[in-house]
């Protein structure tokens, strides 16, 4: 690589470091690693081909064009912490994994991939679920959530059980949940 490769190389990490947090290269080998994914399998749940997603590992590239694609690795990047807290097992990963790969970006309440397959537009309960998880994880870590419940059980025992199984319980629970409270 010549120098001036070189200098576009450093810009271009540089840049990616502003726009993301860290240059592409680290947070995607990041991903693979605690996801226990390979590059192909990584650029398919994005949504990037795979020559793309190694030009932005090298730096050859600098910015992800696509805005559901960088939504995309927002929720790998969740994914991850998850996993790594063991709030998600690695066959719920998976599975979620699937879901991150056909999701159209943006919030699935609102966003067309977010609508049930019958085709009704409204979102899957678990879609919902999914939704409510998120947004209490992205707000406090699981541990946090469980002592905001524990503080609250008190005086709102309902409000703190949604506490503990949305903000840091198994999906399959919240959504059991979420129908026994429907009606």
């Amino acid at each position: 690589m010549d120098a001036a490769q070189q200098e576009a190389t450093a810009r271009a990490r540089e840049l990616q470091r502003s726009w993301y947090g860290e240059p592409l290269g680290a947070l995607f080998r990041r991903l693979i690693d605690d996801l226990g994914l390979n590059q192909a399998r990584l650029a398919a749940v994005l949504g990037l081909s795979a020559p793309m997603l190694s030009q932005l590992m090298s730096g050859q590239r600098a910015k992800i064009g696509n805005p559901a694609v960088v939504q995309r690795v927002q929720a790998l990047q969740e994914l991850a912490v998850q996993v790594a807290d063991g709030s998600v097992s690695a066959v719920e990963a998976t599975d979620r994994m699937d879901e991150i790969k056909k999701s159209q970006g943006g919030s699935v309440l609102t966003a067309a991939g977010g609508q049930s397959p019958n085709g009704s537009g409204a979102p899957t309960v678990r879609r919902v679920v999914r939704e409510i998880q998120s947004l209490l994880r992205s707000v406090a870590a699981a541990g946090d959530i469980i002592d905001a419940a524990d503080s609250l059980a008190p005086a709102h025992p309902e409000l703190a059980e949604f506490l503990r199984v949305y903000g840091a319980g198994r999906t399959a629970d919240a959504v059991a949940h979420y129908e026994s409270h429907q009606n």
